[in-house]
């Protein structure tokens, strides 16, 4: 019988998996044994990327994408179904993110966001999973955020396209039972990134509470997420689909 998490064998692909929470999430998928396709606009952190998984053993390629441009994903899906032969695991993880007050985004902001984050989300999983389907099955796992739950004054957009995933895993994850695809999304709290470092310098008053809020008592770091993608991408989970699983050191249950 094969160990729930062993991924040996199987072939994943990590939108933005070339940085941050992706790339954490990309190296505890190549621990466990998987193949690991990173998807990114930039070519250069694709290739460093792909180095760092190499380096541990893995399959791995890179593969330049835009995943909100519908050509663009179907052209990534068949390069990494002809690389490595098959797709069984996605980690829709890529997304962007503007700070202001709402009445100050432009509509082309707001559509940077949210064709980014939930468009692009719902194009990778639509166009992976033909693929999944070829396997008798998979695993779709979707990144939410805390502001999946909570609002903020700076990220209207991105909380509303954070929101939206969850909503949208939950109707993959009963569309696409049949097919032998469970979909859940993981929702990391405040986790050390480029991104997140960005964010203290526009809010530092609001960013300076989050350690003392969280009974952790410390921010995540990406390889935070590896766990419960492994456990997410293998057979472990195989009777658990449509959940948000935060992963934020308590944050989000502490009054």
């Amino acid at each position: 019988m094969t160990h729930p998490f062993d991924l040996t064998g199987r072939v994943a692909l990590v939108t933005g998996g070339n940085g941050g929470i992706g790339l954490g999430i990309a190296k505890g998928l190549a621990k466990a044994g998987a193949a690991v396709a990173i998807a990114g606009r930039n070519t250069t952190k694709n290739a460093a990327a792909v180095s760092e998984l190499e380096a541990l053993g893995a399959r791995a390629t890179g593969v330049e994408a835009d995943i909100a441009n519908e050509a663009s994903v179907a052209a990534l899906t068949s390069a990494v179904s002809a690389h490595f032969g098959r797709i069984d695991i996605l980690v829709a993880n890529a997304g962007v993110n503007i700070r202001k007050q709402p009445e100050d985004y432009s509509l082309a902001e707001w559509h940077a966001i949210i064709d980014t984050n939930l468009t692009g989300t719902f194009l990778c999983a639509k166009a992976v999973l033909p693929e999944l389907k070829k396997v008798g099955g998979g695993k779709i796992i979707t990144i939410g955020s805390l502001s999946s739950i909570f609002g903020g004054a700076i990220i209207g957009p991105y909380a509303a396209s954070k929101g939206a995933i969850v909503q949208l895993t939950k109707s993959l994850a009963v569309a696409w039972a049949v097919h032998g695809v469970q979909v859940n999304a993981i929702l990391p709290g405040f986790i050390d990134t480029d991104l997140t470092r960005r964010g203290r310098q526009s809010a530092p008053a609001m960013f300076a509470k989050v350690v003392e809020r969280t009974p952790a008592g410390r921010w995540g770091l990406p390889e935070d997420l590896a766990g419960v993608a492994v456990f997410l991408a293998g057979s472990a989970s195989d009777f658990i689909t449509g959940t948000a699983i935060p992963v934020d050191g308590g944050y989000s249950v502490q009054v």
